[in-house]
C-alpha cells in the first residue's frame, strides 16, 4: 500500500469518527428530549390526577350537602304534599296517617340518614293497618309510605237498616266506628246483633267468627244465592235472609251445617209457591218447613 491509499485510508477513517460521534451526540440529545418529555408528561398527570380527585371530593360534598335531600318542615300537613305519597289505604283514612305522622318531628338530616323506624310504629298503632313498608327518595327528598291492611270479613249492626257500627278482620280482630264505612270493594258478611242476651260481640272469639263465616259460605255454597245478612238478635233463635228470603236457622250448634244444607230439596218448592212465603224453617233435624205469611 503506498503512502497516498495509507492518506486515504486515514481520512476515511477519521471522517468516520467524526460521523460516528455526531450521530451518538444526535442521539444521545434526542434520548434526552424524550426523557425530559416523558418525565414532563409523567408530572402533567400527576398534577391533572390531583385536580381530579380534587374537583370529585369538591363535587361529593357538594351533592351532600344538596337541599334536595332534606325534607320540607310542612312535609307532613298534607297528604298531597310532594314530599309524602300514601298508598294502599282503603279503610284508613290519609288524615289518620298524617296524624300518626305528626306525631314525629319531620326529619331534619338528608333523607338517607333519616331512620324510618318511629315513623312505622306510630303508624302501626292504627288497627287496621296489619304492615307498613316505607321507602325513602331523594331529588326531591320524599318519603312513599305503603300500607297493608287487615281484611274485612264481618259488619256489625244493630238492625237491617242501620250501618254497620263495627267489623271484623281476619284474624278476629274487632275495630270501631272510626274506620267505618268501609270501601264497596270489600265484600263482607252482614251480622245483626245487640250485642246482649249473652251474646256481646265485643267478647267474640276467633271460634265464633270463623263459625259465623263458614254458615255465610255454607248458605252461598247451597242455596246459589246472594246473603243479605245473618240475624241473630236471639242468639238461640238465628235467621238467615237470602235474596230477600228469611230462614229460621234456630240456635247455632254443631248441627247448623246440615240443616243449611237441607236448602236445595227445599228451593224448588219455594219458587212454585204463589203465596207470601213469612219464612223457611230449618230449626228441626229432620224435618224443614215453610211458614206462609197469614
Amino acid at each position: 500500500m503506498d503512502e497516498n491509499q495509507e492518506q486515504e485510508l486515514e481520512n476515511n477513517e477519521i471522517e468516520y469518527d467524526e460521523n460516528y460521534r455526531n450521530t451518538r451526540i444526535q442521539r444521545n440529545k434526542q434520548e434526552r428530549s424524550v426523557r425530559k418529555t416523558n418525565m414532563w408528561m409523567r408530572r402533567f398527570k400527576v398534577f391533572l390526577s390531583f385536580c381530579t380527585i380534587i374537583l370529585l371530593m369538591l363535587l361529593c360534598y357538594k351533592i351532600i350537602i344538596m337541599r334536595q335531600w332534606y325534607m320540607s318542615p310542612k312535609a307532613f300537613d298534607s297528604a298531597k304534599s310532594p314530599y309524602l305519597e300514601i298508598l294502599n289505604n282503603k279503610i284508613v283514612p290519609d288524615y289518620y296517617i298524617l296524624a300518626a305522622l305528626r306525631k314525629n318531628e319531620v326529619p331534619k338530616v338528608p333523607i338517607y340518614m333519616f331512620n324510618t323506624d318511629e315513623i312505622k310504629k306510630s303508624i302501626l298503632q292504627l288497627e287496621p293497618v296489619e304492615n307498613v313498608y316505607i321507602r325513602r327518595f331523594w331529588f326531591p327528598a320524599r318519603l312513599q309510605i305503603i300500607i297493608r291492611e287487615r281484611t274485612p270479613i264481618i259488619t256489625i249492626a244493630p238492625e237491617e237498616d242501620v250501618e254497620p257500627i263495627a267489623f271484623f278482620t281476619k284474624g278476629g280482630q274487632l275495630i270501631g266506628r272510626n274506620f267505618l264505612p268501609l270501601d264497596k270493594s270489600f265484600k263482607t258478611v252482614k251480622v245483626l246483633t245487640y250485642g246482649t242476651k249473652g251474646d256481646d260481640y265485643r267478647h267474640w272469639d276467633k271460634h265464633r267468627i270463623e263459625t259465623l263465616e263458614k254458615i255465610a259460605k255454607t248458605v252461598k255454597a247451597v242455596s246459589k244465592e246472594p246473603l243479605d245478612f245473618i240475624d241473630i238478635r236471639n242468639p238461640k233463635d238465628a235467621y238467615i235472609q237470602i235474596n230477600g228470603l228469611q230462614i229460621r236457622l234456630g240456635e247455632l250448634d254443631d248441627t247448623c251445617f246440615d240443616r243449611i244444607k237441607r236448602l236445595p230439596s227445599i228451593m224448588p218448592q219455594v219458587k212454585t209457591l204463589d203465596k207470601k212465603i213469612k219464612y223457611i224453617d230449618l230449626r228441626w233435624k229432620n224435618a224443614s218447613y215453610i211458614k206462609l205469611e197469614e
